[in-house]
């Protein structure tokens, strides 16, 4: 017999200190006693923003002014198809608190890991702690010109995730480039995923790895530890399959649109982009002729925001 089919609306809740409310599912129900974004099922006829409305003024005792998409995450159960329909908002009405009896408690992502959730909101973890912008960088003269443009990222557009992209240097000078600009980064907050080999990536310790497609399709199983960002390019629905069987984190999808580096390349747009990003459950960049402009409509068909070089490399 066909599974029962569960659509669900939760809300991953920012206060101004940057903190997200979850909720302790109530012992008795089912996987009791793990934490959770609150939320609920929805009713007949509604939508999902109109369902999670309900739900948090009922829970919470709160009123939702403003909400974004944040994930779509379906996941497989014994006995049915949970869609996990989650929404992004830090702009609501009223103090939060636990009006059915359930604990409540305002947490920051980087805690996610002391608290018991169940199986199906690990996507949504990783989404509620990526930032929606992803730099990658340019090209740079020389070693002061890199520094300069990538502390003007980090400073003037807020950049909260760097990939450290630069193929035609040798492997010393990627090294001793990768190593100051950690050191940039955290010393601005933010992390920075390298695009380089294992072996460099081991030597210098940063906070993620990012695979060319290429290396993704030939690889078997995750490369590196959890607790580590494992992020893949990806172009096309069969590389997108790979990176969620390795167990990525995150990826980029692109082309979305031409860019002047690739005239005349077969574009993605943002219709397939949506359906493509549907069949996985995991965060995913646009990227490729992507501006922050793009922001709300790439994450309106659920991507996690966009990725880019020209938008914050100068």
């Amino acid at each position: 017999m066909p599974k029962r089919r569960v659509h669900v609306a939760a809300a991953a809740i920012f206060n101004d200190q940057g903190q997200v409310l979850i909720a302790r599912r109530p012992s008795i129900a089912d996987q009791g006693g793990l934490w959770e974004f609150p939320g609920g099922k929805l009713a007949p006829y509604e939508t999902g923003l109109e369902a999670l409305r309900r739900e948090l003024r009922e829970e919470l005792g709160i009123s939702i002014q403003r909400a974004q998409p944040l994930i779509r995450v379906h996941h497989e159960y014994p006995d049915k198809h949970i869609l996990l329909d989650v929404w992004e908002t830090h702009d609501f009405e009223g103090e939060p608190w636990g009006r059915e009896g359930q604990a409540v408690r305002w947490v920051s992502p980087d805690d996610f890991g002391r608290y018991a959730f169940p199986a199906a909101n690990g996507p949504i973890i990783r989404a509620v702690t990526l930032p929606h912008d992803y730099l990658i960088t340019g090209e740079a003269s020389d070693e002061d010109e890199f520094d300069r443009k990538l502390k003007r990222a980090l400073v003037e557009d807020g950049i909260k995730l760097v990939q450290l992209r630069a193929h035609d240097l040798e492997e010393s000078v990627y090294r001793a480039r990768a190593e100051r600009a950690l050191a940039t980064c955290r010393e601005h907050g933010a992390s920075l995923v390298l695009n380089c080999s294992l072996e460099t990536f081991r030597a210098v310790n940063a906070d993620g790895l990012h695979l060319p497609s290429r290396e993704l399709m030939a690889l078997t199983h995750r490369p590196i530890e959890e607790g580590k960002w494992l992020a893949a390019s990806t172009h096309n629905d069969e590389q997108l399959a790979q990176a969620q069987r390795l167990g990525c984190d995150f990826a980029t999808l692109s082309p979305v649109r031409e860019t002047p580096s690739h005239p005349g390349a077969v574009t993605i747009g943002w219709h397939d982009l949506q359906q493509m990003v549907e069949e996985v459950t995991m965060p995913v960049y646009a990227l490729g002729g992507t501006s922050r402009d793009d922001g709300d409509r790439a994450r309106a068909v659920g991507a996690q925001g966009i990725a880019s070089i020209r938008e914050f490399w100068r």
